[in-house]
């Protein structure tokens, strides 16, 4: 075959590419002008939902932001979003369809653990790159030789942070009521230890979610006379809780976690009900010009940090694949530069896609740090240096105590 007919091939049929084996430079060339496929895998619907709106804006912004920039190595950038509906099996559809279908190089977003979980496998043995926002330990202690990257803090931090804080308020005697995920149990575990070190007791039950009310779990919980109760659902079935805990007439602490207890439950709950509940959310980097830019692209006047980190799943992606142009785009070219992008302390600090891509083009090593705060990660994948807010609801709505 000559080169005349190689072209006319690609052109015509643009086939070619899928029926022969090239070299590094060829799979670039047979790339040229199509779109990089990036996967997102949010709830859109579902018990989990409260974030999938402002999570797809913010991918939707990633992508025009890079593309506004150039685009990757002269490609664009093109987000597939696809609702998890906050269900494992529609997950594993969805990451089936990115991956087989759409061939995307990076799925991101991936909220909720169980969704994680279930689609874990189907990314690291793909050799596709997921990026997640879950919390669950267990996530990142899978063989996924560096296929997974967590921008989220862990249920082992979140739950250290909530036990340490209901300390810090005086409670003694503390008793977890969450449905059965893939942290429940540690949540217990974590935060019991916690007040068995400090002299007091902590214990646990794990109820059925979906249901109309929890007043049996309620009566049994307070049955211990506990004086600080951890909410460890999602935001309907934290609902229904902090209603019988209402009507049964409990006046202790309460806090929860930011899937549970967050300006949804807030403004769907009467405003007796929730008042004075606490909730520990992961915090963005909200002082860094990163978050300040992407809150006034999206009309915001603050953003979760599980979008922030959407956005920053996106952007990785692009630098990573941006830091190497003579490779064809892949899920192995994003495994093998990710650090590279984020954590070089000899690389030029930037908070800025456009920047960033400028300096790769450029030659210069970059060390990005998004909206959702510094990207450096740890060998198993956990991100590192991460904080959070300590919000409670006053008056129905949530109201920032402190930053740390």
């Amino acid at each position: 075959m000559n080169r005349r007919h190689f072209l006319a091939g690609v052109a015509g049929a643009g086939t070619l590419a899928g029926t022969l084996t090239l070299g590094g430079a060829g799979r670039a060339f047979a790339q040229a002008g199509q779109p990089i496929k990036i996967g997102i895998v949010i709830p859109l619907t579902g018990a989990t939902s409260q974030f999938g709106t402002t999570m797809s804006a913010a991918a939707k912004a990633a992508a025009k932001d890079i593309n506004d920039a150039g685009g990757v190595n002269g490609r664009m950038v093109e987000v597939l979003i696809e609702d998890d509906q906050s269900n494992p099996e529609a997950a594993v559809r969805a990451a089936r369809k990115l991956i087989d279908v759409d061939k995307v190089v990076s799925i991101g977003g991936s909220y909720a653990s169980a969704v994680t979980s279930a689609i874990a496998p189907l990314c690291y043995e793909s050799k596709t790159v997921l990026f997640t926002s879950s919390g669950a330990d267990s996530i990142t202690k899978t063989p996924h030789n560096g296929y997974i990257f967590r921008t989220s803090p862990t249920v082992t931090l979140q739950g250290t942070r909530v036990g340490q804080y209901a300390l810090e308020l005086g409670a003694k005697k503390m008793f977890f009521l969450g449905p059965q995920t893939p942290f429940a149990q540690n949540y217990i575990d974590i935060i019991s230890g916690l007040f068995k070190d400090a002299g007091g007791t902590g214990q646990g039950l794990i109820y059925e979610d979906k249901r109309a009310s929890y007043r049996t779990e309620v009566d049994q919980a307070l049955r211990t006379k506990p004086d600080v109760i951890v909410l460890g659902g999602y935001v309907p079935d934290t609902s229904v809780v902090l209603k019988d805990l209402y009507r049964a007439g409990f006046t202790g602490k309460k806090i929860g976690f930011s899937f549970g207890v967050n300006p949804v439950l807030a403004d769907g709950v009467p405003a007796e009900v929730s008042e004075g509940t606490a909730s520990l959310v992961p915090s963005a980097a909200e002082d860094s010009p990163a978050y300040k830019t992407l809150i006034g692209k999206l009309g915001k006047p603050a953003l979760d940090s599980y979008s922030c980190q959407v956005y920053d799943h996106v952007v990785l992606t692009a630098l990573a694949l941006a830091s190497d142009p003579a490779t064809a785009a892949s899920g192995v070219v994003v495994h093998d530069k990710v650090r590279a992008i984020s954590q070089d302390a000899a690389g030029t600090k930037v908070t800025d896609v456009g920047q960033a891509l400028k300096l790769l083009a450029d030659k210069k090593a970059i060390n990005y740090d998004g909206p959702s705060g510094p990207l450096a990660f740890a060998a198993n994948g956990d991100v590192e240096g991460v904080f959070f807010r300590y919000e409670e609801v006053q008056k129905g709505k949530l109201t920032l105590l402190k930053v740390a």
